[in-house]
């Protein structure tokens, strides 16, 4: 790739502390290159290749969109039904004697007002919990219940709660396996060869496989997690397949002989339903499944030490795929977008703004510490692996879990806590308690 020398890039990599990385480069919607750069494992010696599989991260959602959309225009799901009328061994639950009514247009547009915006997934040693467990937020998730908890169709809110639900309404609706069921709708259609919603990642892929690193660059303890939440984050796959995923949606627009989707179905997925959103290349809306901003559509990705990003235009048949194996990959994304589009000539290019992340954005350890309850009275808020532990005087600790970049919900009481820069607020009785950050904890 001329637009990316090798050299430069490698040098960018240590910069940020990522030891691998792969492209693949869309043009005339072809694939026009792919590329690997770096090693699988920082200290190993086997390179990242072409072939190499990295998690894909929440680049999961809109490929588990389309497959989702392929079911509608087969008249199997109803895209603006209640998913209530829907599911069947789970239900989107009340709110007190309010019902709420969801659909999967609100759904993949991130605007159905379900909770738990990430999910941070699972050691390789780790109990995994079933989808069920997932929705329910029973042990041993990680994560709290998925519910809707602010009017759904008002606004735009990133939730992978809602992409989770989505995957139980397509297994409850045709009675099949979800990564099965999106290998005949989606991968084994676009030639996605190389990709599967496996999670656990089977031990014959494994050499496949890239390690996932932290910010400072080291190994992740076993390598890389496990998100059983399929639809969300779960697809190991290379660029190459998600640049064949973009350019099956290139020919879907089109309108290709071949197209994986029909015009109207195509139409929705790339129009604006929901936002304002903000994402790498300038991608300010969302459609279904898909960022947008203007011609581009696309999505980021981020789990834990693995960083990716898609984007493509919709009528020039260009775009790009990056994939990296460390937490600091959207900064390096970034730049090779930026390099890409300026020696490339893009059109209708919007220069890349401040990298995003899909990814939990508030660090655990950015939350921990002391605060005033009142004069003279402290909590204190500690770190215990994925979650947090708050503590009150005179209160055995109680635990909180992520539900979306800044808030943490428990399963003990009916508080959530909020947490924005030097204070957090805890939400209860329908009130509000601000706590600033003091020194100690007394």
């Amino acid at each position: 790739m001329s637009a990316c020398p090798e050299a430069l890039l490698l040098e960018r990599m240590a910069h940020y502390a990522i030891p691998g990385a792969a492209l693949a480069l869309i043009a005339d919607s072809e694939i026009a290159a792919e590329a690997g750069y770096g090693v699988k494992e920082a200290g190993g010696d086997h390179p990242v290749t072409p072939a190499t599989r990295f998690q894909a991260c929440s680049i999961s959602k809109p490929v588990a969109v389309l497959g989702m959309l392929r079911l509608v225009e087969q008249g199997v799901l109803d895209l603006d039904a209640d998913v209530n009328e829907m599911l069947m061994s789970w239900r989107v639950p009340p709110n007190a004697s309010w019902q709420p009514r969801v659909t999967l247009r609100q759904i993949a547009s991130h605007s159905a007002g379900l909770t738990v915006g990430g999910f941070p997934g699972y050691t390789r040693r780790a109990a995994l919990p079933t989808l069920r467990e997932i929705l329910t937020g029973s042990a041993p998730a990680n994560t709290p219940g998925i519910r809707v908890d602010t009017l759904p169709g008002i606004e735009f809110r990133y939730a992978g709660g809602g992409t989770t639900v989505l995957q139980q309404v397509l297994e409850d609706v045709t009675g099949r396996p979800f990564a099965k069921l999106m290998r005949e709708l989606v991968l084994d259609p676009l030639g996605m060869s190389r990709s599967a919603y496996t999670q656990p990642l089977p031990n014959e892929l494994h050499a496949e496989a890239s390690t996932a690193h932290g910010a400072d660059g080291s190994p992740v303890d076993g390598a890389w997690h496990v998100y059983p939440e399929l639809a969300a984050a779960g697809l190991w796959t290379t660029p190459g397949d998600l640049a064949r995923f973009a350019v099956g949606v290139q020919h879907a627009a089109a309108r290709a002989p071949s197209a994986i989707l029909g015009q109207e179905l195509t139409v929705s997925m790339l129009t604006p339903h929901s936002g304002p959103a903000s994402r790498l290349g300038g991608l300010d809306s969302v459609g279904l499944g898909l960022f947008l901003g203007g011609p581009w559509f696309g999505h980021s990705g981020g789990n834990e030490g693995f960083r990716c990003h898609l984007v493509a235009h919709r009528d020039a048949g260009c775009g790009l795929a990056v994939m990296t194996n460390g937490d600091r990959g959207h900064e390096l994304i970034a730049e090779v977008l930026g390099a890409v589009a300026r020696d490339l000539g893009w059109p209708d290019w919007t220069a890349a703004a401040p990298a995003e992340d899909d990814s939990p954005t508030v660090g655990l350890e950015a939350v921990v510490g002391a605060y005033e309850l009142r004069p003279g009275v402290a909590i204190e808020i500690a770190q215990d692996n994925d979650e947090l532990e708050l503590t009150l005087p005179g209160q055995p600790p109680i635990r909180f879990l992520r539900m979306s970049e800044t808030d943490f919900g428990s399963f003990s009481v009916e508080t959530t806590l909020a947490f924005d820069g030097e204070e957090v607020t805890l939400r209860q009785n329908d009130g509000e308690l601000r706590c600033r950050r003091i020194d100690s904890y007394t």
